[in-house]
This record gives structure tokens, C-alpha cells and sequence, in this order.
């Protein structure tokens, strides 16, 4: 670009008005103010080639698809298409197999289209000019053992082009983008149905969404028994190991999103666990999908196994895990038919793994030290005395030392986590706009934007944001090397546990229940006490736990309530107390 070979050019920009020019690459001159690209070139003389001759310098550059430049013809669905294909490739990075992509999600999808008439039908639902083309032995079924030519096309990569998801020649068709005429292409949202499908509300279809991209995602985990669980997909999210927020920005160039495009593909919060997990059921109902593989004791979905992970990652004693797998065991919670997820139930819903784990965790410390802020204290005092008498021999776990460490620990993570929230760049480097007379306006803002934030950390002296951390299933980390940190992975339960043999015999004999009423039916509705009455040493292990997850507290106090609920009907009698905490007295 020359900026002095442009000055002889003096007409106003149709953009900004302004006078100040600049050439490209092509010989074309640019508004530097809008930087609006005009049809006039710079005529160029050149005399050692063909003497005396004027010509004009050649465009080089893609050709312009259209006059107005709004790009190929691309429906939503394509554009959710592309989406699951990058975060299909994401799990594939973080360890995941790549049958998840080119088996699972691709038949799930192509389900999907398939139940919403999309496509694999005699009939789509567009209303545009360009229809999709399918194979007429795809179509609907609504029994999936029927439909041997959709469940078994399992060589066939799933989107490998990026932006088709059908293997055969017929069937690539209905994907594929088409040059856009004027005529054609919505003036109001740069996709060709982004208007008819912000306002389509048709009773039981379930409506793609940004959240349901992670449902499909989880759906698909779910089927492979990978090692992720829904907590740890969210936290990838979080971190932006997972596209999600301003995942059009990986759309190819020709793929223009304006007006109507912004609500559907843009995203201005993060997604919450409850979500995810009510879309997860309320999509996996709709695509009539079968009893998912068995969740077996060898799976890491098994809450004996996210135990012990869970014991681990917040440097709790190993002993505790014969414990919580004695819970597990009593409550029935680790049977197969309890933790397989089947659709097609009446009463279909999947359990929470993760949340499940934890709050057998908390269980089995209820049991334990009572967490009244007084048991567990006076356990501790014991257990300080005894290891500073018996230094040569294992030492027993002392509450109040864990406490003081987890607690140090648990404060500088989350203050880290807070602090990074708020630097958390929403706006995505590219500009969205609601029309395409507005994008030399946005970008000419982000622009702007980007400007101003450099030369404010100039001024500042602030260092660059450091880039993406590796992904990692664990938060925290204790080795038995740190010597700063005490780890009581080894640390021996003796001190609370009496000497006869049985498992879950302990010296504390009391327990209160999460719950203020406890049905004799044992009825699902259970009133529950208010957040200021529990114990701090509670309350701190439920901010713990609530953080790993990134759940709400209360999300996992009704998961601790149910886990009591199903270990006391079967092993324990509740008895009444006056006290606001109730006491169940063992036998």
C-alpha cells in the first residue's frame, strides 16, 4: 500500500466523506479512514514491458460472490453443523477417541435432522429457494433398530470437509453451500432461514441452541463412557479448550452471520450445569434413543471410581474410599440399572455422576465427624496429640489441620478464578452486526477497541494475558514431595473409627439430617434448612465441593439429601429430637 502514489485520487469516500486514500495490494484504492475498498484502480505505466501502453494492474483477490458481498447460501443448521465438527475435534484433542466424532455425534446429528425434517426426509421444512436432496431409503423412522442404513454408515468421517456431514455422493448434497444470489440471501440475517428460524416455535421440535451443542457433545460422552464427566465438559468450556463463545468466529470467510445470526450463534453467558443437563434428557427423549451401554464398576463413571478421584483432588485420606464404596454398596447407587441412562423410560433421566460422587463424599464425613463444629474439633485435638507422641507411626487425619490447608488452598484458587472471570473478554475479534450496511461501522469500532486497550496497557505497564492453560482433569494437586503443603492421602482414620471390624462402625454415634422434614414415605418433596443454620465446617466442605463442579451449593446439598434418604431407609431408623438438627441413632 502507498499512500503517496494516492494522492492524486480526491474524491469523497461514500462511506465516511472523507478525503485520504490508500492502494492495496491489487492496485484498488481504500477509504484509510473506513477503509471502504472502491472499483477504481490506479492506472500504471509501465514502459519496460510494452513500451507507451497504459494498463490497468489485475485484481488478484476472491471474486466478489455478488454485488452486495453477502457470500454463500447457508442455512442455521449448517452453521450448528460446523460448530459440533470443531467441538467434536476439540474432545478428539483432549484425549477422547475418534469414534465419538466420526460414529456417535455423526449419527446423533444426522438423527436430529433427521426427527426435526431437515433433512433424510421426503419433505424438508425449508422454505427458501434451495432445498436439500437426500436418499429416499433415509427416511423416518421411529424405532432406531429400523434404521440400519442411519446407524451403520460408521466409515464415513463426520464433517471432514468441515462443512458436510454426509459420506455418500446424494446425501452430501443437501449440505452443500451454493454461491448466493441477491434475490436469494435474507437482507436481515446472513444465513438464508436465520429470520423464519429465530421466530419457528413448532410443538415437539426441540430447537437447535448453543446449550444443545453441549448436550450432543455430553450425549455423545455419555454413550462412549468416556473419561469426562459434565462438570469437567463445562470447565473445558470455561477455559476455551471447548469452542463455545463466539464459536461463528471459526465459520469459513464466505459464511457471512449478521442481524437475526447474533442471537442465534452469539453467546453472552456461560452455560450452567442444570441446563445442560435438562437439555441432555429433553434431546436425548426427542431422538427416541436407546438404553445407553451399561455403566459397570470398570467404567470411570462408577461412583466408587469419581470417589476416589474426588478423595484425591481434595487431599482427603485414602481409607476413605472403602467407606464411600460401603455407602455406594448400601444405597444401591453403583447397580447397573441405577446409573445407566435410558431415554426411552418413563421416567427418563440420567444421573448426575459427578454430583453423586461428591455428595457421598460429604455423606461419609457427616458420618464421621458430625460437622456440627464441635465433633469434629474435639476429634482433632486427639488426633494432634497423638501424632506428636507417636511421630514414627502413621499419623492419624486431624480435621482441623486439613481445614486450615484446604481452606489456604481452596481461597487462592477461587480468588484466581474470580479475578480471571473479570478480565473475561466477551467481544469476539469478529464483529458482529445486524446489517450489512453496518459492518464498516463495527469493524471500524473493534478497531478502535483493540487501539485503546493496547495503549492503555502501555500506559499501565500491564503484562500480556498469559495464553490457555493445559487442560487437566484435577484442580488441585498433592504429592507427598511438597513440603510446604501437609498431603493426608496416607493418613489413617483411627482416630475415629472403633476397632471391631465393621466398616462404617465409627465413634461418633449421632448424625443430623439435611433435611428438616423427613417423610416416612420417603416422598421426593423435602423441605430443607436454610443455608445461614449450617455449620461452617458444612458449609466450607459445600463451597468445596460446589467449586470443583462449578454447581450451585444448594444443586449439591439436594443430591447429599437424596444420598441420606436412600442410606437411612435401608440401614438406619430416624428417631426425633428436640434440638432444629435431627439425630438418627444407629443399632
Amino acid at each position: 500500500m502507498d499512500l503517496e502514489e494516492a494522492k492524486e485520487f480526491k474524491e469523497r469516500c461514500t462511506q465516511c466523506e472523507a478525503v485520504s486514500w490508500g492502494l492495496t495490494d491489487e492496485g484498488k484504492y481504500y477509504c484509510t479512514s473506513c477503509h471502504n475498498v472502491t472499483e477504481r484502480s490506479k492506472e500504471v505505466i509501465n514502459t519496460d514491458v510494452i513500451p507507451n501502453t497504459q494498463i490497468k494492474t489485475l485484481n488478484r483477490g476472491l471474486k466478489r460472490k455478488n454485488n452486495s458481498e453477502k457470500g454463500w447460501d447457508w442455512y442455521v443448521c449448517e452453521g450448528f453443523q460446523y460448530i459440533l465438527y470443531q467441538q467434536a475435534e476439540a474432545l478428539k484433542n483432549l484425549g477422547v477417541g475418534p469414534e465419538l466424532k466420526n460414529d456417535v455425534l455423526h449419527n446423533l446429528w444426522k438423527r436430529y435432522l433427521q426427527k426435526s425434517k431437515q433433512a433424510y426426509c421426503k419433505n424438508p421444512v425449508y422454505t427458501t429457494r434451495r432445498k436439500p436432496t437426500v436418499l429416499e431409503d433415509n427416511l423416518s423412522h421411529s424405532d432406531w433398530a429400523s434404521e440400519p442404513e442411519l446407524l451403520s454408515d460408521v466409515n464415513s468421517p463426520f464433517l471432514e470437509s468441515g462443512m458436510e456431514s454426509q459420506s455418500d455422493v446424494h446425501t452430501r448434497k443437501s449440505f452443500r453451500i451454493s454461491k448466493a444470489s441477491q434475490s436469494e440471501t435474507s437482507v436481515c440475517s446472513g444465513s438464508l432461514d436465520g429470520v423464519e428460524y429465530s421466530q419457528r416455535k413448532e410443538k415437539g421440535i426441540v430447537k437447535m441452541t448453543m446449550p444443545q451443542t453441549l448436550a450432543f457433545c455430553y450425549l455423545s460422552l455419555l454413550w462412549q463412557r468416556e473419561a469426562i464427566t459434565l462438570s469437567d465438559l463445562l470447565r473445558f468450556v470455561e477455559e476455551d479448550h471447548i469452542p463455545y463463545k463466539n464459536a461463528f468466529q471459526h465459520f469459513p470467510e464466505q459464511m457471512k452471520l449478521y442481524g437475526r445470526d447474533r442471537g442465534i450463534f452469539g453467546t453472552e453467558s456461560r452455560p450452567s450445569y442444570d441446563d445442560i443437563y435438562k437439555k441432555t434428557i429433553e434431546v436425548a427423549t426427542f431422538l427416541d434413543l436407546p438404553r445407553f451401554p451399561y455403566i459397570t464398576e470398570d467404567c470411570y463413571l462408577h461412583p466408587n471410581i469419581l470417589c476416589m478421584k474426588y478423595l484425591m483432588e481434595v487431599n482427603l485420606p485414602d481409607e476413605m474410599h472403602s467407606l464411600t464404596c460401603h455407602v455406594v454398596k448400601m444405597t444401591g447407587m453403583g447397580e447397573v440399572d441405577f446409573l445407566t441412562f435410558d431415554p426411552i423410560a418413563k421416567m427418563a433421566k440420567t444421573v448426575k455422576y459427578d454430583v453423586q460422587a461428591v455428595a457421598i463424599i460429604v455423606v461419609v464425613l457427616k458420618l464421621l465427624f458430625l460437622l456440627d463444629d464441635n465433633l469434629e474439633w474435639s476429634l482433632s485435638n486427639l488426633a494432634e496429640k497423638h501424632n506428636e507422641k507417636n511421630k514414627k507411626d502413621k499419623p492419624w487425619f486431624d480435621f482441623r489441620k486439613w481445614y486450615q490447608i484446604m481452606k489456604k488452598a481452596f481461597d487462592e484458587k477461587k480468588q484466581n478464578w474470580e479475578e480471571a472471570r473479570a478480565k473475561y473478554l466477551w467481544k469476539s475479534e469478529k464483529p458482529l452486526y445486524y446489517s450489512y450496511v453496518d459492518k464498516p461501522v463495527a469493524y471500524k469500532k473493534r478497531e478502535m477497541v483493540v487501539n485503546l486497550q493496547k495503549q492503555f496497557s502501555t500506559l499501565v505497564g500491564s503484562t500480556p494475558t498469559a495464553g490457555k492453560k493445559s487442560p487437566s482433569s484435577f484442580q488441585f494437586n498433592w504429592t507427598e514431595e511438597d513440603t510446604e503443603r501437609t498431603c493426608f492421602h496416607g493418613h489413617s482414620l483411627q482416630g475415629v473409627l472403633k476397632e471391631k471390624g465393621q466398616p462404617l462402625l465409627t465413634k461418633n454415634s449421632l448424625y443430623w439430617l439435611s433435611t428438616q422434614k423427613f417423610c416416612r414415605c420417603y416422598c421426593t418433596h423435602v423441605t430443607t434448612y436454610e443455608e445461614s443454620n449450617y455449620s461452617l465446617s458444612y458449609q466450607f466442605i459445600l463451597n468445596l465441593f460446589s467449586f470443583l463442579l462449578r454447581i450451585k451449593t444448594s444443586l449439591l446439598h439436594e443430591e447429599v439429601s437424596l444420598v441420606e434418604k436412600e442410606l437411612f431407609k435401608k440401614k438406619y431408623s430416624v428417631t426425633k429430637k428436640k434440638s432444629k438438627s435431627k439425630k438418627v441413632r444407629r443399632y
